[in-house]
């Protein structure tokens, strides 16, 4: 099965429902099943903006369903889905 490596607190925050949407800049065909997997190192900013003080690193934690792609054209599309992917910013993803 495929697995897709976020850091904590991505990790945990799709997990329970609250990260609806993983930005990246590349594309993928895959639809399906697949695991997430927790890096060993955390983004400690975000784990304290998120309120986690401790969560499990380097491993497996999860699984999640790829059911579609989108493409963020323009950065009111962006910020319209900010709740869904909680990026900071249109810019930072497009680097």
């Amino acid at each position: 099965m495929k697995t897709l490596s976020l850091k904590q607190p991505f990790a945990e925050l799709i997990l329970q429902g609250k990260k609806k949407i993983e930005l990246r800049k590349w594309n993928t065909k895959f639809r399906g099943e697949f695991f997430i997997h927790a890096s060993k190192t955390p983004d400690k900013e975000s784990m304290s903006k998120f309120g986690f003080t401790s969560l499990p690193t380097g491993c497996i934690v999860g699984k999640a369903f790829l059911k579609e792609v989108k493409k963020y054209k323009n950065e009111a599309e962006h910020k319209k889905d900010k709740n869904l992917h909680l990026a900071s910013s249109f810019w930072e993803y497009q680097k």
